[in-house]
């Protein structure tokens, strides 16, 4: 899919909705969860909602997606994490696993909608190309995107989705000693991007889950 022989102003208009969906409703989906398991502390600070603004973090919705796109890579961020009492909920420990697990099947879901936007797109091809092509372009980055979140969000590191999972299936013990490393996440994080492994861990099950849609839906 040829979306970086689009101008500018072309790749805004690809990325800019799939990528403010894609991390909005991943927060929400946390938050969502939280308060059905007993925590409404997401819900008491307004996060419960789509507006992309109450999630904006201007470093990761902002600055780095403005930079990536001008570089002329495809968009991509984070919002600002939706805040969890895990003390609220009814079994933290079990629970835990649930609204960890919520944001990356939020994304997995829309990955696959907007796979069903691709292939309308691909069904008007040929008679309204105006239609056509704007949901063809804007479907793949949709795919392309929410798959890259919910692949790295499982990364079984703390602070991210995998490492809430992962604390909440170890034993007791296991998961306070693993829950102590949350500090050294994102140092971690930093050196596998610095080193360039990044791509090669999440290029394969990308690759695997962005084709499965593909099949799925007969693209």
């Amino acid at each position: 899919m040829p979306i970086d022989e689009l101008s500018l102003v072309g790749r805004i208009a690809v990325w800019i909705l799939p990528v403010i969906f894609a991390i909005t409703v991943h927060e929400v989906a946390h938050g969502w969860v939280a308060s059905k398991l007993g925590d409404n502390t997401a819900k008491s600070l307004g996060r419960l909602t789509l507006n992309p603004i109450s999630h904006m973090d201007l470093v990761g919705t902002v600055i780095v997606p403005a930079v990536l796109l001008f570089l002329g890579g495809f968009m991509f961020g984070w919002a600002k994490p939706v805040p969890v009492n895990w003390s609220n909920l009814k079994n933290p420990k079990r629970d835990m696993i649930f609204v960890a697990i919520a944001g990356p099947l939020a994304n997995l879901f829309m990955a696959i909608a907007w796979g069903v936007l691709m292939k309308i797109g691909y069904m008007l091809s040929g008679t309204n190309e105006f239609i056509a092509m704007p949901l063809i372009y804007m479907g793949y980055a949709g795919i392309f995107i929410n798959i890259v979140l919910m692949v790295l969000n499982l990364l079984p590191i703390l602070p991210l989705d995998g490492g809430r999972i992962l604390a909440g299936l170890l034993p007791t013990r296991a998961s306070i000693q693993f829950s102590q490393l949350e500090r050294f996440g994102f140092p971690i994080l930093i050196v596998i991007i610095a080193m360039g492994w990044l791509s090669k861990i999440l290029g394969p099950p990308v690759y695997f889950l962005q084709t499965s849609i593909f099949k799925l839906l007969g693209i």
